[in-house]
């Protein structure tokens, strides 16, 4: 084997290489948001669960004129 050869064998592992964390990086960060969501939604319907408990007809009265 030449130089040459062994060159770029080495030149395409780094590039596999970087492009492996590259994609480990980006289902991280998937993850990452798909957690965020769940968290955003679980809030929501925390607040709903506070909202149902509340007597019929308030807050459709509010002045907003001011």
């Amino acid at each position: 084997m030449d130089v040459t050869a062994l060159a770029s064998a080495f030149v395409g592992a780094k590039a596999a290489e970087v492009q492996m964390a590259f994609a480990a990086k980006m289902l991280k960060m998937n993850a990452d948001s798909a957690k965020s969501v769940v968290q955003v939604i679980e809030a929501a319907q925390e607040n709903l669960n506070r909202l149902a408990n509340v007597a019929a007809g308030v807050g459709q009265n509010l002045d907003i004129s001011a």
